[in-house]
C-alpha cells in the first residue's frame, strides 16, 4: 500500500477565510494545512487547523478523488494557494 502526507504550516487565509466540513466553521488567520493520500482509497483527505491548535478539521469538499501521489502533491499546493485566496478546495481543477 502506498501513501503520502504533507503538512504546510503558517498559511494566512485570504480575506473570507476557509470553509470547513459540510456545515463547519469558517477559519481565518494563520492556518496549517495537512493532506494525506492513500493508493487503496484513491482519495486525498485535506484538513486544516489554526496554527498551533490540536484539532484538525476537514476542508469543505474533502476527501477528493486523487489518482496518484504526484497528483496529491499538486492538490496540496493548489489547496495552499486557494486558502491564501480565501477559497474552498479547488474541486473543479484538473489533477495531473
Amino acid at each position: 500500500m502506498s501513501w503520502a502526507s504533507w503538512t504546510t504550516r503558517g498559511i494566512f487565509a485570504g480575506r473570507d477565510g476557509v470553509m470547513t466540513g459540510e456545515d463547519g466553521p469558517v477559519l481565518t488567520g494563520e492556518l496549517d494545512i495537512h493532506t494525506t493520500w492513500t493508493e487503496v482509497e484513491g482519495l486525498a483527505h485535506v484538513t486544516v487547523q489554526y496554527s498551533g491548535a490540536s484539532d484538525w478539521l476537514p476542508l469543505a469538499g474533502s476527501p477528493i478523488p486523487c489518482p496518484s501521489e504526484e497528483a496529491s502533491r499538486a492538490l496540496h499546493e493548489a489547496v495552499i494557494n486557494s486558502v491564501r485566496a480565501g477559497a474552498t478546495l479547488p474541486l473543479s481543477t484538473g489533477l495531473p
